[in-house]
């Protein structure tokens, strides 16, 4: 049996191709909060690539899907 791989929460700003330093994610959360009725994917700040990586580990429930959630999560 395979254990899935959990992704630390920088690793996915690395895969987004985001500043990955502790600083950055915390400026990233704190300068991009989404509205309730606004979708991650749908946030106008990712490029198209970005919005398209998240939306595949989200609907593919891959092992990036978690980790999305919690940044999801941090930026409401």
């Amino acid at each position: 049996m395979i254990e899935p791989t959990h992704h630390p929460f920088h690793r996915l700003f690395e895969q987004l191709g985001l500043d990955a330093s502790n600083e950055a994610i915390k400026e990233f959360i704190a300068t991009h909060q989404l509205p309730a009725n606004v979708e991650l994917i749908e946030a106008p700040f990712w490029s198209e690539a970005q919005a398209n990586f998240l939306e595949e580990g989200l609907q593919d429930d891959s092992d990036w899907a978690e980790i999305i959630d919690q940044l999801n999560t941090s930026l409401r």
